[in-house]
């Protein structure tokens, strides 16, 4: 997308922007491809002629084809295959899913990125990247109906796709626990584990914003205090909760000691995470959460740059921005019964799943 098209040709993107006083970036996500700029107010029609050129007549030639194709190689690489966490969080998809698309890795698996085609490249353009399958946010200094006029002259040009094929949700339930090693060079083992969780939609998924930041956000958190500093389990905790248009996962990352067990380590958490399910949260765990979690919706409302990606994440994740500016009530309005309901609901251990990284230097000495 950065490489050419019929009026800005190769390497002409970045260049114009830059002149313009502008960056640019993007970025993929299970859900979404998201492409965003910072300029100049008097560079927003240079701006909107750049994008609508490469969304009306995207030029992918083969020699640009093979050149995308080995830096996503490269990528992966880095990312997936020598990065023991990229490893894990592989593994550990294929297990919370097994029917839905969420197994397969954004980057893609490297048999699929190296058979890649151009006529494949070119059908899910057209499918996708078109004016039927797109949402575009200004925000800044500017007139609106200027900048709407602007849009409607460029994006006229941009013909619609075919209908986007819906993605269907054929996961099955999970009836038990699912487990896998990864063998890998390392220091130390770690462990993953995730639990399924709502739609990034649906109200229990603020609920477990709260879990989330009450488990793992900041020094006095549970995990943090519980795991690491008093019992010493493990040196690192993180949890990652993101909000999905399907149903996803709740996940909880533990890095241990070179020679730990990872059992002991794996018993301390759930241990942790059943005293929540049993028990709930404290009320003054619960407003530190909602007032961490209200203070981030701020923060990323204070640029021009988040307000773009909270404000485009909420239309596309929620189907209406307005419903994102509620946010901080909607979490003002959760009740500690309703994270305890959501504890017991979700971290239940018959839909875990566990990647536990057994490093094989520590296997070679064994045997």
């Amino acid at each position: 997308m950065f490489n050419g098209a019929k009026r800005y040709g190769p390497g002409q993107f970045d260049k114009v922007l830059e002149s313009n006083g502008g960056s640019s970036n993007a970025y993929t996500s299970n859900d979404m491809t998201v492409y965003y700029e910072d300029f100049m107010a008097e560079a927003l029609e240079k701006v909107i002629d750049l994008e609508s050129d490469r969304m009306a007549s995207l030029q992918v030639t083969p020699k640009m084809l093979e050149s995308e194709r080995q830096v996503v190689i490269e990528e992966r690489r880095l990312r997936v295959d020598n990065e023991i966490s990229g490893l894990m969080d592989e593994e550990l998809s294929t297990l919370i899913w097994k029917a839905h698309a969420y197994r397969w890795p954004v980057i893609g698996w490297m048999r699929d990125i190296e058979a890649i085609k151009r006529e494949d490249c070119l059908e899910y353009f057209r499918t996708y990247y078109a004016p039927n399958n797109a949402i575009v946010w200004v925000v800044g200094d500017f007139d609106p109906k200027q900048a709407l006029a602007l849009i409607k002259k460029y994006y006229a040009k941009c013909k619609a796709g075919p209908p986007v094929p819906a993605v269907l949700d054929a996961e099955p339930e999970q009836r038990g626990e699912r487990r896998a090693e990864v063998r890998h060079p390392a220091q130390a083992p770690s462990l993953m584990v995730a639990y399924r969780g709502p739609r990034g939609a649906d109200f229990d998924t603020l609920v477990l914003d709260v879990v989330q930041y009450v488990l793992s956000v900041g020094q006095s958190s549970r995990l943090v205090r519980e795991l690491v500093y008093k019992q010493e389990v493990a040196v690192g905790v993180s949890c990652d909760w993101g909000w999905r248009f399907d149903p996803g996962a709740f996940v909880i990352g533990l890095e241990l000691k070179p020679g730990a067990d990872p059992k002991v380590s794996e018993a301390a958490l759930y241990a942790q995470l059943e005293k929540i399910a049993k028990d709930g949260i404290t009320q003054e765990e619960l407003d530190r959460a909602r007032n961490n979690l209200s203070a981030h919706q701020l923060r990323e409302l204070a640029t021009n740059n988040g307000r773009a990606h909270a404000l485009g994440n909420y239309e596309v994740m929620l189907g209406n921005w307005r419903d994102g500016l509620g946010l901080a009530a909607k979490y003002e309005s959760i009740t500690l019964d309703q994270v305890k309901a959501a504890a017991q609901r979700y971290l239940d251990p018959s839909h875990r799943s566990v990647a536990t990284l057994v490093p094989t230097a520590d296997v070679a000495e064994a045997a």
